[in-house]
Order: structure tokens, then C-alpha cells, then sequence
């Protein structure tokens, strides 16, 4: 017997009201953890772009994207199965018997440079971003590493622990059995790779704690952080990096971590640095290597987001190519698939949202008029990126995929000038006009460090956007997404930085003591909420809830201003647009380590939060949707 749909009241749960239909019928693909409304467009843009592809490859179309005709070369090259297979593990081996020769610190010193050109494995991570204490140039930061589990605080549970590594040991043994190291040379380098890996994790910062990023910008002179490295020569490799260039401050993501770095390499524990170094290389290359390699290294994430299918060669190699290529292509797609009709209809939306804004900071009965001020400023300042960029940095165009080169040739030459040319932005100005996400990017967001918001194209699509959707499907599409990442810059973080994009205590101290009480109460409003076998951590979680709440307090304002809305209409798309079913392992992976709330809690508690939701569908006391008044949230 078919199974009743949408038996569930609205009063009693938004999100099950208008998807329960949906999940009932929606198909996760075998290649993928989860489907969403994210997600659908982003396999129809992907197939376009495949298709796009192909043609370009045999020459039926043609593009005047300079880059383009690289990626199309690359992406043929990564089709290519027979002539990676020919190759196999052979192309990264040299890199490999380089890291096992290293015997002692000072030889590891003497190499570091060639091993960072050629993206071995490090201790640690670099990253090259706007300095927040002065955007208008860039820092070097250097961050914790990724540990096997993603998550310290999984290490603590027994069973999750165990199950977990006896998945990735299977997939590194059959990883390593590629290489030239013997048996017994397997098994000590996967062991010694597990017990450094465990060192790492008892120093990393957890997912909660990395959530809160303005506790990542830690300023040190570069000296003081060496002499913490024990042994480490960071201040020797900047010099060969930089020459008389080198920075003589640099960023720490985590002082803890730098402070507990002897109890992570020192004598003892410098043979099994080695080997975590080798078995991490080889994990990294993989994808670069032959479709066996790659597929096999798959194993570890499939597993834990429980996919049962690798993609096919044709998604692999779009989806790599797309990364590495990621501008280009997104000014491709742009110029292609997005209309000016649909430009100008969504700029003028973002214009009257930050118009209001402005009015309800304006408004804001928490704060003194002088913080107001500053905060209007920064929305004054906030700079609007919609659509595609006309262009893209010229660097792409010196990606040359020469006819000659295997695969992994084309890809270690791309990736190695990749990583060189981060390195290489630290001695120049910022470029604002640079976009944090490519056009063909399924997604949106706010930089804090140069205070504009990104909205690509591929985004701006139905159920987020369509010029023949209503005003209030629209507003409660991609009119909320909008606000929601204009909320960002006065969530929790973001709250901490002014309209340059500089860390800067702009507030009344008092105005953000009351600040940080309503943002305590967004916490509580969600912690320990049940979910799939888990619970909510809603320290983890609350910037993006600020960010909720406040896109839809300020779309139900505009929603004010139109003759005779349509309330109804607004929340249904608002639950329409978080519609998703993942697997129980992807959902549980999620709860720990994804900044975001689950999809169907973003639908259900914000609503709850203001008084149009009780009227618009006579939601009462009894019903399941319902907040008593003094505990409803609104920050901004």
C-alpha cells in the first residue's frame, strides 16, 4: 500500500508539510551522501557544463574564455583511463622515495622548500588571506592540520574511533601496496601514520572551536613562533621562500597547538613524522594518479557520508577540472547561462535589501546611536558581487596544459604553480575585486575581510529565484539568502569587524555585552536538539543561525511594504529551498563538524521566531510550530 503524503499539519511542522511528498519520491544518486535543493541545481549545472565540455573538446563549440581551451585539454587528458592506468603509481614515486630518505630534522630543514614547491604533506597548514588587522594587504598564516576523523572529539568515542580507522587502514593498505615499500614497511608506515596522527589530534581545535574564527588570527613574529617549533626551521624556510621579502610576523590559528609542537616532533617521534608524511602525500596524490588509485582513495569519505558509488570518469574529471580551473569556468558559465534581465531584477532585490537593513538597524532597540552609525556604515560600505565577474585573474591563462603531458604532469605542474602563486600574494595589495566563489558555484556568501556579498548565478534559480515567481516565493527564496549573508557581517564573528574588513572593536562595550546575550539565547534555542541519533551543538551552529534570523526578520519587512502579501506564499518557498535527505552516516557527520543546522531545523525554529508565521497560517498554542512570545528571537 502507497504511503499517505502530507499528512503532517503546517502548524505542526513547515519543513514535513511542504517536503514530506518530496522525500518520499527524491532519490539520493549512489555517487552522493545527500539531495537537496542545493544539490538539484547543482547536478543540472554540472551537466550542462559536461555536456559544454564534450563539445568543446571535439571542437563543435567554441569559447572566447582564454583558459578555457587548458581545461578542456586537462579535462581530456583526466578522461583519459588507459594512459593513467599505464602510468600508475609511477608518476608520484619520486616524491615519495624523496620524503622516505629523510633521516633526521636537519635533513628535513635542507628539503622543506622542494617539498613545499612539490606539495608533500606538512605539520601544519599555509594560508595566504586579507590581514585583518590591515586588509589592504595579505598575511601568512599558518593553521592547524586536517586529522583522519575530521573531528578531535570523535577520537574520544570507542566504537566511532575504531570502526572508523579500520576503514582507512583498509584503504591506505591497498594504497600502499602500490608503492615499492615492503610488507612489513606498509604496515609500520600505516601504524606510525595512525599514532602521529593521534599526536596531532590531542593539540588541533575542534569544529566548535574553529567555528569561531575570530580566535584564529593570532599575530606572532615569526622568530617567536620558530623557537616554539622545536627544531622546525620556519623562520630558514620563509627566507628561501622570500629571500629578503620574508614576512617577520605571521598568523597562528591555534598558539595552543604551536606551544604543544615538541610533544608532537621531536627525536622520538621524527621517524613516525616521516612516515605520516609519506602515507598523507600519496592519500593527496591519489586523484592524480590512475582511476584504480583514485577510486580506491575514495573509500575513507564514502564511508563515512555513506556513498556506495564512485562518480563516473566523466564527473571526476569535470569535477576536478572545475576546481582547478574555477574562475574561468565560472565566467564561461556566466556569460552563457545568465541573463541581464535576471542581473538587474536580483541587484535591485539586494539594493532594497540592504536599504532595509539599514532601516531596522536604524531602529534597533539594543544598541546606542553611535554603534548604529558605525553599523549603517559598514552596510554603507558593503560591496555587492551579482552574477559572474567580467573577468578573471590573468594567472589562469598561464595554466598551460601542454599536448605532451601525462595527466598527472598537467595536474602536479597546475597545482604546484597554484600553491606558488598564494605564496607569491603576499607582497602585494589586496584585490577586492576578486569573487570568493566562481559563477557556476551553487551557493552564496559573505567575506568578512572585504565586506561584500557573492552571489553566483548557478544559485540564482528556482526555488531561490525566478523572474516568474512571485515576489514573496522570491523574498522567501533568494530575497532570505541575501539578508542572511548580509547578517553575517553582525553575526557573531562578523560582529568583530568593521566595513574595511579590519578586526576592530567598532561597538559601545556595553552594546556588545547585550549583543552577546541574544546570541546566547540563539545558542540555547538550539542545543541538544535531537537529530538522527544525535544532537544539536548550538555553540557549533549559532553564526549561521544569527544569520537566518536575521534574513528573514528583514524580507518580512519588505514583505510589509507590498500591497496585499502573501504570507503563505513566502514561508512555504522558505521551506521549499532547505528541502534535503542525506544518508544517517552523512546526517551524523554533519551534527559534528558542519557550521550550518540541519536543513530541516533551518526550516522549522526560524519561522517560530516572528509573529507573520502565527498569523499567516493561524498557528496556535496546541500546535507544534508554536513559541510562546517571550522566548521568540530577533537580533537584527
Amino acid at each position: 500500500m502507497k504511503k499517505e503524503t502530507n499528512t503532517v499539519r503546517i502548524q505542526d511542522d513547515l519543513y514535513k508539510n511542504v517536503n514530506g511528498k518530496w522525500m518520499e519520491e527524491a532519490i539520493i544518486p549512489a555517487d552522493q551522501p545527500y539531495t537537496a535543493s542545493f544539490a538539484i541545481i547543482d547536478l543540472e549545472v554540472e551537466k550542462k557544463l559536461m555536456d559544454d565540455f564534450n563539445k568543446l573538446a571535439k571542437g563543435e563549440e567554441s569559447s572566447d574564455v582564454l583558459a578555457l581551451s587548458d581545461a578542456i585539454k586537462l579535462y581530456t587528458k583526466a578522461m583519459d583511463v588507459a594512459s593513467r592506468s599505464k602510468d600508475g603509481i609511477k608518476p608520484v614515486l619520486p616524491l615519495l622515495e624523496k620524503i622516505k630518505s629523510i633521516k633526521n630534522i636537519n635533513e628535513y630543514n635542507e628539503a622543506s622548500l622542494d617539498l613545499l614547491k612539490e606539495c608533500a604533506h606538512f605539520p601544519f597548514t599555509f594560508e595566504v588571506t586579507e590581514n585583518p588587522f590591515d586588509t589592504t594587504k595579505y598575511c601568512l598564516s599558518i593553521l592547524d592540520p586536517m586529522v583522519i576523523l575530521y573531528d578531535k572529539t570523535l577520537y574520544d568515542k570507542k566504537i566511532i574511533k575504531f570502526f572508523a580507522l579500520m576503514v582507512y587502514k583498509k584503504m591506505m593498505t591497498k594504497l600502499l601496496s602500490f608503492t615499492p615499500l615492503t610488507k612489513d614497511e606498509q604496515r609500520l608506515y600505516l601504524k606510525d601514520a595512525i599514532k602521529f596522527d593521534d599526536l596531532l589530534r590531542q593539540k588541533v581545535k575542534s569544529p566548535t572551536e574553529l567555528a569561531d574564527y575570530i580566535k584564529l588570527f593570532n599575530k606572532f613574529s615569526v622568530s617567536e613562533v620558530n623557537n616554539k617549533l622545536n627544531g622546525f626551521d620556519l623562520e630558514g624556510l620563509l627566507k628561501k621562500l622570500y629571500g629578503d621579502n620574508a614576512p617577520v610576523e605571521i598568523g597562528v590559528g591555534s598558539p595552543l597547538f604551536v606551544e604543544g609542537f615538541k610533544e608532537i616532533l621531536n627525536e622520538e617521534t621524527f621517524d613516525m613524522f616521516i612516515h605520516w608524511v609519506y602515507v598523507n602525500t600519496l592519500q593527496d596524490y591519489a586523484p592524480a594518479l590512475s582511476k584504480e588509485i583514485s577510486d580506491i582513495a575514495n573509500m575513507f569519505m564514502n564511508k563515512f557520508m555513506g556513498v556506495k558509488e564512485n562518480p563516473t570518469i566523466e564527473k571526476q574529471a569535470y569535477r576536478l577540472v572545475s576546481s582547478v580551473y574555477d574562475q574561468p569556468i565560472g565566467v564561461y558559465y556566466g556569460k552563457k547561462y545568465f541573463g541581464e534581465k535576471a542581473k538587474e531584477d536580483i541587484t535591485d532585490l539586494t539594493n532594497k535589501v540592504i536599504s532595509t537593513y539599514k532601516d531596522r538597524v536604524a531602529k534597533n532597540d539594543f544598541l546606542d546611536p553611535s554603534t548604529k552609525q558605525k553599523a549603517i556604515l559598514k552596510l554603507d560600505c558593503m560591496k555587492v558581487k551579482m552574477g559572474y565577474p567580467d573577468n578573471y585573474d590573468s594567472f589562469y591563462d598561464t595554466l598551460k596544459v601542454n599536448d605532451n603531458d601525462s595527466f598527472f604532469e598537467a595536474m602536479s605542474k597546475i597545482t604546484k604553480a597554484k600553491k606558488m602563486h598564494q605564496f607569491e600574494l603576499l607582497n602585494k595589495p589586496t584585490d577586492f575585486s576578486k569573487w570568493s566563489m566562481p559563477a557556476h558555484m551553487v551557493n552564496a556568501c559573505y567575506d568578512p575581510f572585504k565586506n561584500d556579498i557573492t552571489f553566483p548565478a548557478a544559485i540564482l534559480q528556482k526555488p531561490f529565484y525566478d523572474l516568474n515567481q512571485s515576489i514573496e516565493e522570491n523574498l522567501g527564496g533568494i530575497g532570505a539568502v541575501i539578508a542572511h549573508e548580509i547578517s553575517h557581517a553582525f553575526d557573531n564573528n562578523g560582529a568583530h569587524m568593521d566595513e574595511k574588513g579590519m578586526l576592530n572593536d567598532w561597538w559601545k562595550e556595553e552594546d556588545f555585552k547585550k549583543f552577546e546575550l541574544r546570541t546566547e539565547d540563539m545558542v540555547k534555542q538550539y542545543d541538544g536538539i535531537p537529530f538522527h541519533g544525535g544532537k544539536v551543538n548550538g555553540k557549533l551552529v549559532v553564526s549561521e543561525n544569527i544569520a537566518d534570523n536575521g534574513g528573514m526578520a528583514a524580507t518580512l519587512q519588505i514583505m510589509h511594504s507590498l500591497d496585499n502579501p502573501n504570507y503563505q506564499a513566502y514561508f512555504i518557498n522558505w521551506a521549499k529551498i532547505w528541502r534535503n535527505k542525506a544518508k544517517e552516516s552523512f546526517y551524523k557527520l554533519l551534527l559534528r563538524v558542519d557550521v550550518h543546522s540541519p536543513s530541516e531545523l533551518r526550516a522549522n525554529i526560524t519561522p517560530r521566531n516572528f509573529d507573520e508565521w502565527y498569523e499567516a497560517f493561524d498557528v496556535k498554542e496546541t500546535d507544534k510550530m508554536y513559541i510562546p512570545k517571550e522566548k521568540r528571537i530577533s537580533i537584527w
